[in-house]
């Protein structure tokens, strides 16, 4: 029996529609030769973190009761853009936000953050608070980097809700897109997200 594609040769698809696609994630990404995999990622871990991590936890745990997070703009300034930026700093890499990207007809579109030096890490915010169709976008859009530089073998990036994160990973010799099982929580997994990242992003 031949399988039915679900992409079509002659449609064009921006990262959103891989939100918007009604698809399990293991057939999306069958689509590009890659294997979805669920399992437990031993992330890096940075050697030190930024002094004004303390800082930043206070800020969050005050201002976070004075917001409705109902919003992705709410979410994207109060929790997602803060930690970023913090770790932009610290690793002395630029941040890219809302980063055109266009490899072919079916790998386009704007990266939502984008952070970049020796190695890269990628975020996606997850639309309606659906972290399942979001990491879907997020693997194609680490594919997409791969697409983009081939010199890439080990890529990492997380699809966040502002409160809480969920990393992948992407190996381009086994062709296979790992989902982490734990779930990180913001502001109470602050420490141990940040450290991740850093640790990512430092990798020698």
């Amino acid at each position: 029996m031949v399988k039915r594609r679900i992409l079509q040769e002659d449609q064009s698809y921006t990262f959103r529609s891989y939100f918007e696609l009604n698809c399990e994630p293991d057939d999306i990404l069958a689509e590009f030769g890659y294997k979805f995999v669920q399992s437990q990622l031993n992330l890096p871990q940075a050697q030190r973190l930024p002094e004004q991590l303390p800082e930043l936890r206070q800020r969050l745990e005050r201002t976070l009761p004075c917001v409705t997070l109902t919003s992705e703009t709410a979410r994207r300034e109060t929790l997602v853009a803060p930690i970023l930026l913090e770790i932009a700093a610290f690793c002395h890499c630029q941040l890219k936000i809302e980063y055109n990207v266009n490899i072919n007809q079916w790998l386009k579109g704007n990266l939502d953050y984008l952070l970049r030096s020796e190695h890269q890490f990628l975020v996606v915010e997850a639309k309606h608070d659906d972290l399942a169709k979001g990491f879907t976008q997020l693997a194609v859009e680490l594919i997409a980097l791969t697409e983009w530089d081939e010199q890439i073998d080990c890529l990492y990036g997380a699809v966040t809700m502002g409160e809480i994160w969920r990393f992948a990973k992407l190996n381009n010799q086994e062709k296979t897109i790992s989902q982490d099982l734990e779930l990180y929580k913001v502001p109470g997994d602050l420490e141990q997200l940040i450290s991740s990242i850093i640790g990512i992003m430092e990798i020698t």
